[in-house]
């Protein structure tokens, strides 16, 4: 794909994130914050499991102060919880090698294991 191609989509995706906004109601100074959201988006998972059963449990707090709780939310999620996981497990079926002889075809090995 050429590089407009790409850049289209992408900005149309933040010409209609730049609509989106939030309920004056769900919004107070004394609520929530960012160490609060920080910490709700550390226990997404849990508590995403939790509110499946419990109608009193909610993954979000509403209200709360803002865009720093949704801030503390993020890296929550992304940096301290779900989305910080490091380790890959990758699996490696067959390796193949090449060699170039000289004045001869590309000769290719494949090992198993």
């Amino acid at each position: 794909m050429t590089r407009p191609r790409l850049l289209a989509p992408l900005g149309a995706l933040a010409a209609l994130g730049a609509c989106a906004t939030q309920s004056a109601a769900a919004v107070a100074p004394a609520a929530p914050g960012f160490l609060f959201g920080l910490w709700h988006g550390f226990i997404f998972p849990v508590a995403w499991v939790i509110s499946l059963f419990v109608p009193e449990v909610a993954v979000y707090a509403v209200p709360n102060n803002g865009g720093w709780y949704d801030f503390g939310y993020f890296l929550g999620i992304v940096v301290f919880g779900v989305g910080a996981r490091k380790s890959q497990i990758v699996y490696r079926d067959r390796v193949i090698r090449e060699r170039v002889v000289r004045g001869r075809h590309t000769i290719r090995e494949a090992d198993e294991g």
